[in-house]
């Protein structure tokens, strides 16, 4: 005899308190008008496919200062962050993008990600964050 679905489980859903990080609508919105609301690689600018991604990560900052710093982030599309947050890429100190050898040339394709992608443009406030973003980078690959 089978039990119906809603004798197993009690409830669908649970009610929980959640520890929010206050601030990120801030950094988001400094990062939109700081890349002119466009990823900053890929230029796209559906602001629904746009993360304010942190090259070194809210968690690890010092201060709240640094982790609203604007030049410890980058606006990314979805695909961008989600490989940056994991450090499947990074860019160099001029911009140009890195691949780990975890994200192959099949997957750089199927994403259409190509080794001529670059930040539109860097300043110098960016290169610590940057570097210590590579510091825990993957395996770089060509």
């Amino acid at each position: 005899m089978q039990k119906e679905v809603s004798e197993t489980i009690a409830s669908t859903e649970v009610e929980r308190l959640v520890r929010q990080r206050v601030g990120q609508n801030i950094f988001r919105e400094s990062l939109m008008d700081y890349w002119g609301g466009a990823c900053a690689v890929t230029g796209i600018a559906l602001p629904a496919l746009l993360r304010a991604s942190h090259a070194k990560p809210w968690a690890e900052c010092n201060s709240d200062a640094e982790r609203l710093n604007v030049f410890n982030g980058f606006l990314l599309a979805a695909h961008l962050d989600a490989l940056f947050d994991r450090h499947l890429i990074s860019f160099d100190d001029s911009g140009k993008i890195l691949f780990s050898s975890i994200v192959t040339p099949e997957v750089r394709a199927a994403l259409g990600l190509f080794n001529s992608l670059r930040l539109k443009w860097i300043s110098s406030g960016h290169i610590p964050f940057l570097a210590l973003h590579r510091a825990t980078f993957h395996t770089i690959s060509g």
